[in-house]
């Protein structure tokens, strides 16, 4: 069974209704990051940081998958579906997809602040101050803050190396290291990238480009996929 490794950003999930932090208008226009996540933010001023998280929360648990989230899943009809995600909403996991690597943590999940292994579901969408893991230190967000190591990144490399088709769709390819996936793709694998503003990095080559929303250019070209069952 052929290999496909799906690479999702935050453009996959903009038209679920979640706001990107990138984009005018984002919420880094709100909230700038050094103030909400870092580690030193966490340090600073841990109620604010819990605050902009229980926001970020109430968001997701009220958006809904779309139509680029349940083509990616009808590939598992004929494909080995891996996706790799920076998203740390749920949505690729609501559409039914269940090989899903979130890179930078998720948002329905807290950790322990003194063993980051310690990984609890929420049941709720708020982490208050106060709120302890059994461990009895105090809880923090399951994400991977700036200044922050990217633990799955081996792991997201080593799924990438292994493709038959690598598909992108809906990220800006700025944000390091989990941009550099897009760098180790096996020479024979197929490779497509699918963003209504395309922009590969200098030097990277042999990508086909499809220049549209995830919604609309990921279901053609599952479509194609899924008629045809080649690359």
């Amino acid at each position: 069974m052929k290999r496909v490794v799906v690479f999702t950003g935050a453009g996959i999930s903009a038209e679920s209704g979640i706001r990107t932090f990138r984009d005018s208008g984002g919420l880094w226009d709100e909230y700038p990051i050094e103030e909400v996540a870092t580690p030193q933010a966490w340090s600073k001023n841990p109620a604010l940081v819990l605050q902009f998280y229980n926001l970020r929360r109430e968001q997701v648990a009220n958006a809904r998958p779309n139509a680029a989230h349940y083509a990616l899943e009808e590939l598992r009809s004929v494909f080995e579906l891996h996706i790799i995600t920076q998203n740390i909403d749920d949505l690729h996991e609501r559409a039914g997809s269940t090989n899903v690597l979130h890179l930078h943590g998720e948002i329905r999940k807290a950790r322990s602040t003194v063993n980051p292994d310690h990984v609890v579901e929420l049941s709720g969408n708020l982490i208050n101050v106060g709120d302890t893991c059994p461990l009895g230190s105090q809880l923090r967000p399951h994400i991977v803050w700036f200044g922050e190591s990217v633990p799955a990144m081996d792991q997201a490399i080593d799924l990438v190396s292994t493709a038959d088709l690598f598909l992108v769709v809906g990220t800006s390819l700025a944000v390091y290291p989990a941009a550099s996936l897009v760098y180790h793709i096996p020479e024979n694998a197929k490779a497509w990238l699918i963003d209504p503003n395309p922009q590969l990095p200098a030097g990277l080559s042999g990508y086909s480009i499809l220049a549209k929303t995830a919604c609309e250019g990921v279901p053609e070209l599952v479509n194609h996929l899924l008629t045809d069952h080649v690359f």
